[in-house]
């Protein structure tokens, strides 16, 4: 199978990128010159080069986790690699002493990574894709890249690891418990604060929704001071990001994540490739999109971020 490497030089090719685009405006017969961007497993095609930066583009402006996380391309590996994660070395030597960079050869944690795949489909009325003057490229990007990335971070967030990435909140193998509370209270988000070492805290921001951060906004301690400082929406001088896929504050929960997030890595394994439904919806005058890909995702130092957990019967 051609891997991503020896794809580009042809999916960077001004007749490749003519040749999808005229496919994807329902001209079937185009497909016959995509064959190396064909995707076997899914039967889809690679986008033009071009295309896909701009598509990438786009999907960082609306994936929360492409931004506060760490994003990695591991395109041309097989379906399972291995990722480790140790501490790095920083040491001072005496002349002509040994430097140690053997000790600790083999602290490290394995990582498993996979290649779980992700879909999403779009349709069109066939009255604009076959409009020469309809921008069906942009059109097409921001559409797929809306609906992958709001797919992602409920992944990144909630994902059990089963045929989708681990998310943040996963028992196992997501964020440490930071604290637990049966009602969360000024005390419990200093607590929260500290219960994170130092060198995490440095590059730390709060993770929420909106239900939780209202909530947060009245919290005071005894002198009457807010916990949020309104002028520039941080607590304790870490910024403040909102997500629609982080739990409300129930029973069992895990309403705040606070921490380092460039420990979560986000792994491309496949970039991503689109095609056609033309015939199934052709009565209604519509062509539809499928486009897929693969991709993992998962916190690979538990301790970095740390979660509050909402247990209202182990406390009273």
């Amino acid at each position: 199978m051609i891997t991503y490497t020896e794809r580009l030089p042809y999916t960077g090719s001004p007749e490749y990128d003519k040749h999808f685009w005229n496919a994807m405006r329902g001209n079937n017969g185009s497909y016959a010159e995509l064959s190396k961007g064909r995707n076997i497993e899914t039967g889809t095609y690679a986008m033009p080069n071009t295309a896909n930066n701009k598509y990438m583009a786009a999907l960082q402006k609306e994936s929360l986790f492409r931004n506060i996380g760490t994003v990695i391309k591991a395109y041309d590996f097989g379906y399972r690699i291995f990722a480790k994660d140790s501490n790095d070395l920083a040491q001072w030597v005496p002349e002509s002493d040994a430097i140690p960079i053997y000790e600790g050869i083999d602290d490290f944690t394995i990582n498993t990574v996979d290649s779980w795949k992700l879909a999403a489909f779009v349709k069109m009325d066939e009255a604009f894709v076959r409009d020469a003057g309809f921008d069906i490229e942009n059109h097409l990007i921001n559409r797929f890249a809306k609906n992958f990335g709001r797919a992602e971070d409920n992944a990144f967030i909630n994902g059990t690891g089963i045929q989708m990435p681990t998310g943040i909140l996963d028992a196992t193998n997501g964020a440490d418990v930071g604290i637990t509370t049966a009602e969360i209270t000024y005390d419990d988000v200093i607590s929260l604060y500290f219960s994170v070492k130092p060198e995490y805290r440095r590059n730390a921001v709060w993770l929420m929704n909106d239900e939780t951060a209202l909530a947060l906004r009245t919290l005071k301690d005894s002198a009457g001071n807010y916990l949020w400082r309104n002028s520039d929406d941080t607590i304790l001088g870490k910024g403040v990001i909102i997500s629609e896929y982080m739990p409300n504050t129930e029973s069992d929960s895990k309403p705040i994540a606070f921490g380092d997030f460039s420990y979560y890595w986000v792994i491309g394994r496949s970039p991503v490739s689109v095609k056609t439904l033309s015939e199934k919806f052709a009565l209604h005058d519509q062509i539809g999109y499928l486009a897929f890909e693969f991709l993992d995702g998962k916190l690979i130092r538990h301790e970095a971020v740390k979660v509050i957990q909402i247990n209202t019967e182990a406390i009273g």
